[in-house]
């Protein structure tokens, strides 16, 4: 009878310890194994993407970080004077919310919420972030706590529930505002750059310039005597600095101080876009403003110059016997029409060629009419090595005095 009370506890104890074993398992099971069953945690949004016409990011005591405003089609950081936002990047969110799945309840006792970080975003040692998305047909509000470390996904707790869930997806919303701005800012490639000119606040200029567009290399302006260049690739830096130029953050002109002194960079191209940079420190951020102009005679010979080279290699191209042959067909016939249509042919390039100037002459005048669209009002933060460029002296580029000896 002992015995068999025995392997009667014995298999309780089994049983117990092979439930226990599947409870851990469950527990820790990948979020690609949530069901798709599971219901989304805002239903219908993926439908609705482009209804959204707000988005809110709020942390601790209820302090809104970024507010990203959708008006006339444009979407805006408000945080930062409603510079244009990032829709790559706010898209890319929104479709991670649209695909969230509530997979697992969670506490709804309050005393519990802290340790998945969705208490109320009231409490100023909230860990969670609260999202509100407006413009659908129910403003939607939740708390995005912390992320689930043994499967993957976010806690989170819709608003006005007590019920927390385990959502799949991280959803944890960026709280920086400059991280969702738009960042591309202008593309001006070096091989497009004529000269840098830099004039600094105490009047010390610097200048690098090419006579060709395929010259390796940028010449040194006016350098002192007995100095040298520290390399041949010494000034080249100088001119990349619009090429892919993104910027790490903004303020609109209003909001900040320009100084009546400030270095100011003229980069010239050889099709006559100029763009001025204006630069100066304010606390531990340093500033530039830009403004775009054309120099509309470098304009023109630039282009007639492309012209002139394009219709030179359309000639140098011609198969002559081919041409020949057709003149000789040509003065055989010697019809009024036969002539006429050879008049024609003379006079059709040239219409060409004016009509590709202007078109040409066009695109220069756009391109600075988009750059001043995109400049004006605001005053960008450049990445670091960007700036190093922008504020270089002489001496920067310039091999070292050698010490005189004192022997």
């Amino acid at each position: 009878m002992l015995k068999q009370k025995n392997l009667i506890s014995l298999a309780i104890a089994t049983l117990a310890i092979v439930v226990i074993a599947l409870a851990v398992q469950h527990s820790r099971k990948p979020v690609s194994d949530f069901s798709e069953q599971a219901a989304p945690l805002v239903a219908g949004l993926a439908d609705h993407l482009n209804d959204v016409s707000r988005l809110l990011v709020t942390t601790a005591n209820k302090n809104t970080v970024v507010t990203l405003v959708r008006k006339d089609g444009i979407w805006t950081v408000a945080e930062k004077g409603g510079y244009p936002a990032d829709l790559g990047k706010l898209r890319e969110y929104l479709l991670k919310v649209a695909d969230a799945k509530l997979v697992e309840k969670k506490t709804a006792k309050a005393e519990r919420y802290t340790d998945l970080g969705v208490s109320d975003i009231s409490d100023p040692q909230a860990k969670g972030i609260a999202v509100g998305i407006d413009g659908l047909a129910a403003p939607v509000a939740f708390i995005a706590g912390v992320n689930n470390a043994q499967g993957g996904g976010t806690y989170v707790r819709r608003s006005g529930e007590e019920q927390s869930w385990l959502a799949s997806g991280n959803l944890i919303p960026d709280k920086e505002p400059a991280n969702w701005l738009r960042k591309e800012l202008l593309n001006i490639p070096s091989e497009r750059i004529a000269s840098v000119t830099i004039t600094h606040a105490d009047g010390k200029v610097l200048r690098v310039f090419k006579d060709k567009a395929s010259d390796p290399h940028y010449t040194i302006a006016d350098l002192p005597k007995g100095r040298e260049p520290s390399s041949e690739f010494a000034a080249n830096g100088l001119a990349s600095v619009l090429a892919e130029l993104k910027l790490d953050d903004v303020a609109a002109n209003s909001d900040i101080a320009m100084p009546d002194k400030a270095t100011t960079v003229r980069y010239a191209t050889f099709d006559g876009v100029i763009v001025e940079a204006r630069t100066w420190q304010v606390a531990d951020k340093r500033y530039v403003a830009f403004s775009a102009a054309e120099d509309v005679e470098r304009a023109q010979r630039h282009v007639d110059a492309e012209l002139a080279s394009k219709a030179a290699d359309a000639n140098a191209g011609k198969d002559k016997p081919a041409a020949a042959e057709a003149d000789s067909s040509a003065g055989a016939a010697g019809s009024p029409a036969t002539a006429d249509a050879a008049k024609g042919e003379a006079t059709a390039p040239a219409a060409d060629a004016a009509t590709d100037r202007a078109q040409r002459l066009a695109e220069i005048t756009a391109e600075v009419e988009k750059l001043n669209a995109t400049f004006k009002g605001w005053s960008f933060v450049l990445p670091g090595y960007k700036i190093g460029d922008i504020d270089k002296s002489m001496d920067d580029l310039l091999k070292p005095l050698e010490k005189k000896s004192t022997k």
